[in-house]
């Protein structure tokens, strides 16, 4: 009577145990009895064909160099009919867990050696434990065991690979720009002015209003004012005020002068947020910044510390701005953004922008730069931020907690502890 396979395996594990090594290479031997000496795994190959490719495995007296390919059990490889398909036809050896065929076709098909004693019980149930776990992260009652050595090398890895995917969209500005990049800066700090809510409301506010055009207007502040909230919907009512007023005349010509179209006015979220966080006083925040500083793109290539960041995104509004949140608003007291404001202009726009320029211009100073930079700015506080400290794994910069949350909306959240450095560890400790 064969025994049915472990019901913690998945394909998924099984060929993380093979490319780690996670099994017993002692004693190893095909399902007939041949001595098998596993030299090299091979490369893990995700696209059609054989799981591991340029594997060196010693079966009995020769050594052989090619492909590997993994099954839970032997009867898989008739079962996906690759007795059939060519591109297994150069397959050196077949590794199952279970071996569940009463015959095996040895002169026909590759050696097979069955793993199913030579894997741990012990690493199938922590991976089990993973998958079934209901808390923060996976490895919540673990994760803070892990050595710092292990931690720093993956938070690294993760916040470049987060701001590789950060740079997508930048890149296909530059493209759609013709690698304008100033125009590509202008759109990202734009969209940074509306973070959480209101960020693709000012995407599209900016592609309204093309950063060349906001630059023949800049020595004028109420200019880029009217130009803004113009195009933002946001001068269309019958105002009492007179700076309002001053700014519908001002858009009415410019919007008759450039053939301009207003985006729609309920792209714009209100409710439930703090009266700094106004689309309007954001709006009055990028008009002022444009105003200060003429080819924003190459001061901030210039700027090389936090507190030059902080000056540089230090801005006047203008004085209608300092007493009201609305447009014929009522009055009240206003404040313009502080240093937060900026640091997260600067983890979520500005060093991306830089990691980018860096790999575009092959200059890999911009780069170490943006790892500086970030290492300089204290870790962001949220409620992702607040789980990792709570469980032991605490922040001591941005680019700590911009790795744990690449970490956790990418890897915890989705259970791919097997691609996580933390996960790998331990379900490896003990072990090996």
């Amino acid at each position: 009577m064969i025994a049915s396979v472990s019901p913690l395996l998945t394909e998924d594990l099984f060929q993380h145990i093979w490319k780690c090594r996670l099994f017993n290479t002692t004693g190893l031997t095909t399902i007939d009895g041949v001595p098998v000496e596993v030299q090299y795994t091979g490369v893990h190959n995700h696209d059609a064909g054989p799981d591991f490719t340029a594997a060196k495995i010693k079966i009995g007296n020769t050594l052989w160099a090619g492909n590997v390919e993994l099954h839970v059990r032997t009867s898989d490889w008739y079962r996906h009919g690759h007795q059939h398909n060519q591109q297994y036809s150069n397959v050196i050896l077949h590794v199952v867990f279970e071996h569940d065929v009463a015959f095996y076709d040895t002169d026909h098909m590759p050696p097979c050696i069955a793993l199913e004693q030579q894997i741990p019980k012990m690493l199938l149930s922590r991976y089990e434990d993973f998958r079934q776990a209901s808390a923060f992260v996976p490895c919540e009652y673990s994760a803070s065991q892990v050595p710092d050595l292990i931690w720093n090398n993956w938070k690294e890895r993760l916040l470049i690979e987060r701001w590789e995917r950060k740079t997508t969209t930048l890149h296909t500005w530059l493209l759609q720009t013709k690698y304008n990049w100033e125009e590509v800066c202008y759109r990202a700090i734009a969209q940074s002015f509306g973070v959480p809510v209101n960020a693709p409301a000012f995407l599209q506010l900016a592609q309204s209003l093309p950063h060349n055009l906001l630059t023949r207007h800049r020595p004028s502040l109420l200019q880029l004012e009217a130009l803004l909230f113009g195009q933002a919907g946001m001068l269309q009512e019958a105002f009492e005020d007179e700076y309002p007023l001053e700014l519908q005349q001002e858009y009415n010509y410019l919007r008759h002068k450039y053939k301009l179209q207003p985006i729609p006015t309920h792209l714009w979220k209100w409710l439930r947020m703090r009266p700094a966080s106004f689309p309007t006083l954001r709006i009055a925040s990028l008009a002022a910044l444009l105003h200060k500083t003429p080819h924003l793109f190459s001061k901030i290539l210039e700027t090389e510390t936090i507190t030059g960041f902080e000056q540089l995104f230090s801005v006047q509004l203008s004085a209608y701005w300092h007493e009201h949140y609305h447009l014929d608003g009522p009055l009240t007291q206003t404040y313009c953004p502080g240093k937060l404001a900026v640091h997260n202009i600067l983890i979520n726009t500005i060093l991306p922008l830089f990691f980018l320029y860096g790999r575009e211009k092959g200059l890999s100073y911009y780069q170490d730069r943006a790892l500086d930079l970030i290492e300089q700015l204290p870790a962001e506080e949220n409620r992702i931020t607040q789980g990792w400290d709570d469980i032991g794994v605490c922040q001591k910069s941005a680019l700590d907690s911009q790795a744990l949350l690449q970490l956790k909306q990418n890897y915890c959240d989705k259970k791919r502890c097997l691609e996580c450095a933390i996960g790998a560890k331990l379900l490896r400790q003990g072990i090996i």
